[in-house]
């Protein structure tokens, strides 16, 4: 099922009860999650340090297999092309992908925050090390195959289209314990944007909370904002206390109608020998 909202295209994944084919699997000893699809592991890890502090020590495997079905040109070329729902088909369809019971958002993203195409953007392979920030996380984006160079023929040909404006869009995952992304799909057409010179446009995949999660949360805001309101109440009659009055309401609409929208934890999966 789509929910129509005015924002993400969110969809309400229902009879998939998982675990999904792309997923993460909890490790038996405390170490970090690594990713499979089907019974094939796509990721190696381990936690270095302690603390705020913690490296997480990558390395990837080959297999990974894209949810999404080879890019036609024509396709690219469709002006009024709505990539969420194109997207969300193929997620629906897909043997390959994450989806599984729960509500989960389709996002198209323009922008990001400066670094994290650049700085933060993983280009080697198949080793890397995350620095996992109390606070702040790692925040980057993790290919999941090696990146081809920017001269390659398939890249040159999505370069054309970076210029002339009609590039796919890549499909990213968010994942919560990396504070980060992984690309499900469309390594080159980000390195053709990037040798352009522009940041990729991107439509993200997330996962929401339940109905249940997400009024838990407002009940806890509702009740914060109440006790503000009620100091205020305390406060001189006047223009100062109405202005910081109008703050407040404008402030706890805006967080309750976002609530349903916010990201979810990642699920992590047990082990097939154990699930």
């Amino acid at each position: 099922m789509r929910e129509a909202t005015g924002g993400p295209l969110v969809l309400d994944v229902r009879g998939r009860p998982g675990p999904p084919p792309l997923r993460f699997v909890r490790a038996r000893d405390g170490g970090p999650p690594t990713l499979h699809q089907d019974d094939r592991p796509l990721t190696r890890a381990r936690w270095h340090g302690d603390g705020c502090c913690r490296e997480l020590r990558l390395r990837r495997l080959p297999g990974h297999r894209s949810p999404l079905p080879p890019l036609r040109a024509a396709w690219m070329r469709t002006a009024d092309t709505d990539w969420r729902h194109r997207c969300a088909r193929w997620l629906e369809d897909t043997p390959h992908g994450p989806l599984h019971d729960g509500r989960w958002s389709l996002t198209a993203r323009a922008s990001f925050a400066p670094g994290i195409w650049s700085a933060d953007f993983v280009r080697d392979w198949p080793d890397t090390v995350l620095e996992l920030l109390c606070g702040g996380g790692w925040h980057g984006v993790l290919p999941l195959r090696p990146l081809s160079p920017p001269d390659a023929p398939r890249v040159k040909a999505y370069r054309k289209h970076a210029r002339d404006g009609t590039l796919a869009p890549v499909l990213l995952w968010w994942v919560s314990f990396l504070d980060g992304w992984l690309i499900l799909d469309g390594h080159d057409r980000a390195v053709a944007a990037l040798a352009e010179g522009t940041e990729p446009a991107c439509t993200v995949l997330a996962r929401l909370p339940d109905e249940t999660e997400w009024r838990r949360t407002a009940d806890a805001v509702a009740e914060g904002h109440a006790e503000r309101m009620s100091r205020l109440s305390e406060h001189p009659a006047g223009p100062g206390t109405e202005r910081q009055r109008a703050a407040l309401e404008r402030g706890y609409a805006d967080a309750l109608a976002a609530l349903p929208y916010d990201e979810s934890p990642t699920p992590l999966w047990p082990p097939a020998d154990d699930a």
